[in-house]
């Protein structure tokens, strides 16, 4: 008699609760309580959040990038413009329940409100989060980074300018300026989604899988946030701003997809991005690694050793030089925006919340992994 008086009970204080919050909600917050209690144990192990990686995140990630990718366009940008509309319904709705005499309405409004937010949280520690507190990318390479001299800098910087000068040979320059991708986005997506194969084959920490690079519609708008491209975790695209000049697309959308396959950081997902572009069989895709990489560490060495850097640069071959002097005239018109400024706290203050330390700055130490790989102790 006493069990069925408890089960009673019980049944009493759940079908109370479940009157004030819908079914649906209780579902998104128990994930998001199960979320909340992987995302502390991922930080605190790092073997736990290799596991995760490369299992349930592994699935989230394939599964969102399938069904995201029948669409032709970027939900993640569709969702985004619509987000002033969806607030402005909000706010009429919230105004119309606030006039109901029945608190009922408004507490099952709220707990409808907070679910969708929790919900986010639970895509981004189930698809993405426990990628930022696994296993190094140095680690699986098998490389040490360590602290670098100027001279590792240079040197470095030298053998990926030479490769970029040969490289050269073989790419299309307009009028001794920038150089011209000698396919379109889509094509260049489809090479990259070859190369990561290729690589994969070689490292199986990589996740595989084919999919499509997200045009971001609005990109000229969106490159002056500084913003060249995007992995969004909650609709799994990866996302490319195609108004940047041709040489940076295909390493961008490699950094972009390094990110959808498992890689978090940044330096990483920098590195990871002109290992794939090395694997190409495409020598235009091959250039955009070794050029783009070859910025990040001169761009280093200018910091540590200005003489050093001039050295490097004055024998540059007039092609590249020409290459990156037009993108700085290209940049130029949006360099000082202040929705740059806003996106890159927003950004820095994002990274740091994920454990890099180093914030916007760690895209940066790509360069630490560069003299690893080309340098070795």
């Amino acid at each position: 008699m006493g069990e069925q008086n408890t089960k009673n009970k019980t049944e009493s204080i759940f079908s109370k609760f479940r009157k004030y919050c819908p079914v649906p909600s209780m579902i998104f917050f128990a994930a998001a309580a199960a979320a909340l209690t992987v995302h502390i144990t991922c930080i605190c192990s790092t073997e736990f959040s290799d596991a995760m990686n490369n299992s349930v995140c592994r699935a989230v990630r394939f599964i969102l990038a399938k069904i995201t990718g029948w669409f032709p366009f970027s939900l993640a940008e569709t969702l985004l413009l619509c987000l002033p509309l969806i607030f402005i319904l909000m706010i009429r709705y919230s105004v119309h329940i606030s006039r109901d005499a029945s608190s009922l309405r408004t507490v099952r409004y709220l707990c409808g409100v907070l679910s969708v937010v929790t919900l986010l949280y639970s895509f981004f520690v189930f698809g993405f989060a426990p990628a930022y507190h696994g296993s190094t990318l140095e680690k699986k390479l098998g490389i040490e980074r360590r602290d670098v001299s100027a001279e590792e800098l240079y040197e470095t910087a030298e053998i990926l300018k030479t490769k970029a000068e040969e490289l050269a040979n073989n790419v299309e320059f307009i009028n001794g300026g920038a150089s011209v991708m000698p396919y379109t986005a889509f094509e260049m997506n489809d090479k990259l989604n070859y190369a990561y194969d290729s690589f994969c084959v070689k490292n199986d920490f990589v996740q595989k899988m084919n999919t499509k690079i997200k045009h971001i519609a609005f990109s000229k708008l969106m490159t002056y946030t500084h913003i060249a491209g995007v992995y969004t975790y909650y609709t799994g695209e990866a996302n490319l701003n195609t108004n940047f000049p041709s040489y940076t697309l295909p390493y961008t959308a490699a950094h972009e997809l390094s990110h959808q396959r498992g890689t978090a950081r940044e330096d990483e997902a920098n590195f990871l991005a002109f290992l794939v572009c090395m694997e190409s069989d495409d020598e235009y895709i091959k250039y955009s690694g070794y050029l783009n990489l070859f910025e990040y560490v001169a761009g280093a060495l200018y910091k540590a050793d200005s003489g050093l850097y001039s050295s490097l640069m004055s024998n540059l071959d007039m092609r590249i030089y020409s290459e990156l002097f037009s993108y700085n005239n290209f940049f130029d018109k949006y360099r000082d925006s202040v929705v740059s400024k806003i996106s890159g706290t927003v950004n820095d203050t994002y990274l740091k919340s994920q454990g890099q330390e180093a914030g916007t700055d760690s895209y940066g130490r790509v360069v630490d992994l560069a003299v690893a790989y080309f340098i070795p102790n």
